[in-house]
């Protein structure tokens, strides 16, 4: 039976231990409350597993997840996530990626898969039309993604078929291991890859043409209209056509905020020479984009006779202003090399980064340098291979520089390393940073977009007054979007009030803004009461010293920090926490979480 409500309607939980499958129809009251994608992860985790686990061992749960607005053809509607406790900082992380592998999750009968155990040897899942089975993944182990991905959907004779699984990082536990979809689009953050590797799942497999309808569609249509109007007409959106995520570099470095060799500065003098400009300039061939996405902001290149997908702004930043290159192939090639091994496209350069301040003040006397893009590629590879010096870095930059007795040049949060955006001249940025539920982290509030672009309306970056209201806002709506099936890239164009009527119309559950933020607001509590349980405080509610104490030297932001208090005490009370940010009993109870 077709279900008109945007979802397949069935939840498979694996266990691997036994091998064993069990099909349930997904709850209704999930549906309701969690939404989809990191709600369903976020909930499922969280009524099923102890938070005290290691991440490593069977007991810890992998969620792979659809959402009821993935694949319907709503405009940037493709998105699914893995959610799972991160063995790289311990939080219940989740992991966001697009491409065609969420909608073909819902065409194969599912909205969830549940990983619990650990197989004997090497398996992947393959899922069809509503059935699910194990098979032997022992051909495929010690295949990059790209080998693994074109050897399944060749030896199952069904070009339909589309594969979301790890490479050698994640087969090597790399704490930066990704789960990669559709060859080059990673769930990137959090070592999730490394789950999937200690269970011995080297793939997902989805294929098969189930139908799935929505609730209204005529009520659905009139939205859609509506959104990709605003989508087309919307200039930031115009800019990711034109020039992808990399378009940021020039705008980053700007406004003074590009972090440069290990954040030591926030203004690169060869950014331009490493950015989405540049890049169309040069090596560019088409753009390329996900299910149903009007936006089109991936690019596919051609670099030495070789053609991949990306980089994105984050890897572009990484391999060049972070690490002080601005030689674009070898960013290029260093980004590709992430993607063909499974490896967190954030954390591998930053980690070389930290690695290579520890060598300029003399802290280890090999290593990289700033500026020197030789060996960097061959870096890359011998991290996801657990090889030479990169068996060293490639569980993150906090570990390395933990065990080299200079954790401070870590530029982490809850170990978890700090993206492309200086916070010393973001102060609401800063804080959405400070206070993520699964670490150092952008997307799970962008503060950029108003304190940087302007969208919804242009905030003072400098200011504090107001953040605290503006960092949970944003958090919330993240999280309902990531919940939702929508791109994050669809929030600077679109309100709360436009997903929460997209999702009324596909799901047929009565929703307004309210309603859709509250469904955020949730999901956030719930992972930050699993991150209390597992030891995290206030004192963990901070960003590193170099941001709190040591000023930018040139730029816009010149002579600033980021300035911790009154930020924080701001925004516990602004989520009803108390004063050492713990949820309170009646914060708990609004949310139906006691």
């Amino acid at each position: 039976m077709t279900l008109l409500d945007g979802y397949a309607g069935k939840i498979a939980y694996v266990n691997l231990t036994n091998g064993r499958i069990e099909i349930q129809e997904t709850p209704a009251d999930l549906k309701k409350k969690y939404l989809g994608g990191r709600g369903f992860g976020t909930k499922i985790i969280s009524d099923r597993m102890d938070p005290l686990v290691d991440p490593l061992s069977p007991d810890n749960i992998f969620v792979i997840a659809s959402s009821p607005l993935t694949g319907t053809g709503i405009p940037l509607g493709s998105r699914y996530m893995v959610s799972t406790k991160s063995p790289l900082n311990n939080t219940l992380m989740s992991a966001n990626s697009g491409g065609t592998f969420g909608w073909k999750i819902k065409k194969a009968g599912f909205d969830a898969v549940v990983f619990e155990g650990r197989a004997e040897k090497p398996v992947y899942l393959y899922m069809n039309e509503g059935k699910a089975e194990l098979r032997d993944a022992t051909p495929y182990w010690g295949l990059d993604v790209h080998e693994t991905t074109d050897a399944l959907v060749a030896d199952l004779g069904d070009k339909k078929a589309k594969v979301a699984c790890i490479g050698p990082a994640g087969e090597k536990q790399s704490l930066l291991a990704c789960v990669m979809n559709d060859r080059d689009r990673a769930a990137g953050r959090g070592g999730a890859g490394a789950v999937l590797g200690s269970k011995n799942v080297k793939a997902i497999v989805a294929t098969g043409e189930l139908r799935i309808d929505e609730a209204d569609k005529d009520q659905l249509n009139a939205v859609k209209e509506r959104v990709r109007n605003k989508l087309e007409e919307n200039g930031i959106c115009q800019a990711l056509t034109a020039y992808g995520t990399a378009v940021l570099v020039n705008i980053i470095n700007e406004n003074g905020i590009l972090p440069t060799k290990n954040f030591q500065s926030a203004h690169f003098a060869g950014a331009e020479k490493i950015s989405g400009e540049r890049l169309a300039e040069t090596f560019l061939k088409k753009k390329s984009g996900c299910f149903a996405c009007i936006v089109q902001c991936s690019r596919i290149c051609e670099v030495d006779g070789i053609t991949g997908e990306g980089p994105e702004y984050e890897p572009m930043w990484g391999f060049g202003a972070d690490l002080g290159i601005d030689d674009l192939k070898t960013v290029i090639h260093a980004a590709w090399e992430c993607n063909k091994l499974g490896l967190d496209a954030v954390g591998t350069p930053t980690a070389i980064a930290c690695a290579m301040e520890m060598r300029e003040k003399g802290y280890i006397k090999d290593g990289p340098q700033f500026g020197n893009p030789e060996g960097i590629v061959e870096l890359v590879r011998q991290m996801g291979l657990r090889e030479g010096f990169g068996a060293e870095l490639t569980d993150g930059s906090y570990r390395f520089a933990e065990r080299h007795g200079h954790p401070e040049l870590s530029m982490s949060v809850k170990k978890q390393d700090l993206p492309a955006y200086d916070p010393r001249g973001l102060q609401g940025h800063g804080l959405s940073y400070a206070t993520s539920v699964r670490g150092g982290d952008h997307v799970y509030g962008y503060m950029v977009s108003p304190e940087v672009l302007g969208a919804p309306e242009k905030l003072d970056p400098f200011v504090n007054d107001g953040k605290a209201t503006w960092t949970r806002t944003f958090q919330d709506l993240t999280a309902a979007i990531d919940a939702s099936g929508m791109c994050l890239f669809s929030s600077f164009a679109l309100n709360a009030d436009d997903y929460a009527d997209l999702a009324a119309a596909t799901t047929g559950i009565p929703m307004d803004s309210a309603a859709l933020l509250k469904i955020g607001e949730r999901i956030w509590n719930l992972q930050k009461l699993f991150n209390i349980t597992v030891g995290y405080t206030k004192a963990d509610d901070t960003l590193p010293a170099r941001l709190l104490k040591d000023p930018l030297q040139e730029g816009g932001a010149k002579g600033r920090v980021w300035e911790r208090e009154p930020l924080l005490s701001e925004y516990y009370a602004e989520r009803g926490w108390d004063a050492e940010g713990v949820p309170t009993p009646e914060k708990l109870r609004e949310l139906g979480l006691e």
